[in-house]
């Protein structure tokens, strides 16, 4: 009989995609992962389509294009028409097992309104099994620290706080929680629990990682691990002022996003923090990485002490990115890079992938192309509703022809309960988005009520010199508005134009 074929994609938040060693973050103590990166195809140019969670992880699990699957924000919801990784898994006889979360909020025409599900940022997208679920309360975690015999605070969440007590912000004191009890343990645990279950059987497990997500607090010994003197520098404007002036929508999140929202005792605007504070973040987050890496490399042990490490498909990629401190800001947000790239690792187990190994692929790929790869592994159909192409070719040495050339990402700026850019710049709410195409050369941002942006990425890597109201530029504004217009008309929801009716009954046509 063949060997069982396993899945296991693993999902980690907010981490910024070229802050892999493979990548030359020479930096970064990840060893396991960057072992991963050795044994498979790294993908340097790989982007979300959408932030922050919700929308990115619509389109991860989806293939689609936030332009087709609308949750388009934190606590909008899913359309429930749309087929999933799960449905799909499913339809092929495999059990969709989740460890983590995806913030998706229910179609409202499924359900009651008084489902608690509204009354939260996100919950599981129907399709998966929960095994290990996180939200909507992250009930399931506390529980299990309690149950190691520690002592939770009042507010659940203060466990987030430095030793010794707030007051801190960007700091290198350990966490409250130990590492044995962090959030990155117990999802390792429950990822586990739920392998040694399966005795054999073949499985597909999403395993979720929280970090290196805020609070940027690690526990010891990860809390000091990184010196902020080695950390990238900071890539911003002279001042929060100059930055702000390149874009209203920009100017609205320098002066609003606070440190709160990143440090359980923060204060404060995040531009207002000086190198040395940005320097401390970072390393801190690099510390949060290597507490992953340890322990996804108690999962990567399991499968080999069992035998299973070569009859699994491991993928390894991200929600969204961290700005990090960059642009004056924090968190994932607007138009800039470092929102949008995330990390891809594909590990192929077959003879076919050997001779691509350890190797990096530079062209654009995005996160709706997960779900194709995953299902053409597992030798299941791909819907067409899918805007993705498979990355299998890739680790089978093979170049597409008509690979696409350019990446897109969008965003969507509508006011939440936790914030309002809406009404700040007193846009329509069904205007509040923004679009980006983006190649080697050129990233063009188009606003639906906003004026648009244009960046010479040879000239200016950094993104400071918006040339859109350059006469000198005119033309390539006009030429990358179009590949704009092309990739909506191109990518327009096509899941039932394939099919036509005939003198012979319903025909089906690929595309």
């Amino acid at each position: 009989m063949p060997a069982p074929k396993n899945v296991l994609l693993i999902v980690v938040d907010q981490w910024r995609g070229l802050m892999l060693p493979k990548l030359g973050a020479d930096y970064l103590k990840v060893p396991n992962i960057h072992r991963l990166s050795e044994e498979g195809v790294t993908f340097r140019n790989h982007f979300t389509q959408a932030a922050p969670c919700g929308p990115a992880r619509a389109s991860l699990l989806t293939s689609l294009y936030l332009m087709n699957h609308r949750a388009v924000q934190n606590t909008i919801p899913l359309d429930a028409r749309f087929t999933n990784l799960g449905h799909e898994l499913r339809r092929g006889g495999y059990d969709p097992a989740l460890v983590g979360y995806t913030t998706t909020t229910p179609d409202p025409r499924t359900t009651d309104a008084n489902d608690p599900r509204f009354l939260v940022l996100g919950d599981i997208m129907d399709g998966f099994r929960p095994v290990g679920a996180f939200e909507p309360y992250k009930d399931a975690y506390f529980g299990w620290v309690a149950n190691q015999g520690f002592k939770l605070p009042e507010n659940r969440e203060d466990i987030w706080l430095p030793q010794g007590g707030a007051g801190a912000g960007a700091t290198s004191r350990p966490a409250a929680i130990p590492k044995e009890l962090s959030d990155t343990a117990w999802f390792t645990e429950r990822g586990l629990s739920y392998l040694r279950g399966r005795a054999g059987k073949p499985w597909f497990l999403h395993l979720g990682y929280y970090r290196p997500h805020p609070p940027f607090i690690a526990p010891a010994p990860y809390h000091d691990m990184y010196r902020p003197q080695d950390m990238p520098k900071v890539v911003r404007a002279a001042s929060a002022a100059e930055e702000a002036s390149q874009h209203p929508l920009l100017g609205y999140y320098v002066n609003n996003i606070q440190q709160s929202s990143f440090f359980q005792d923060g204060k404060g605007l995040g531009s207002a923090m000086s190198e040395a504070e940005v320097a401390q973040m970072r390393a801190t987050y690099c510390g949060l990485m290597s507490e992953v890496d340890d322990q996804v490399g108690r999962v990567f042990d399991y499968l080999k002490q069992t035998g299973q490490w070569d009859d699994t498909l491991i993928v390894f990629t991200c929600d969204h990115g961290e700005q990090l401190g960059d642009h004056h800001l924090l968190g994932k947000i607007g138009y800039s890079d470092e929102s949008y790239r995330i990390p891809m690792i594909v590990r192929d187990p077959r003879a076919e992938a050997n001779g691509t190994r350890g190797s990096i692929v530079e062209r654009f790929t995005e996160t709706v192309d997960t779900m194709p790869t995953i299902l053409e592994w597992l030798g299941l159909p791909i819907p067409r509703q899918c805007d993705g192409r498979s990355l299998l070719g890739f680790c089978e040495g093979q170049t597409s022809t008509d690979w696409r050339t350019e990446v897109h990402y969008e965003f969507d700026f509508r006011d939440l309960y936790y914030s309002k850019p809406e009404s700040a710049l007193r846009v329509p709410m069904d205007k509040c988005s923004l679009a980006v195409v983006q190649d080697e050369n050129f990233k063009y941002v188009h606003f639906a009520a906003l004026p648009p942006l244009l960046f010479d990425l040879k000239k200016d890597p950094g993104q400071f010199i918006n040339r859109a109201t350059d006469p000198a530029y005119a033309a390539k504004l006009a030429e990358y508005s179009a590949k704009m217009l092309d990739w909506r008309l191109g990518f327009a929801d096509r899941t039932l134009t394939g099919y036509r009716a005939t003198p012979n009954g319903l025909e089906s046509r690929a595309a």
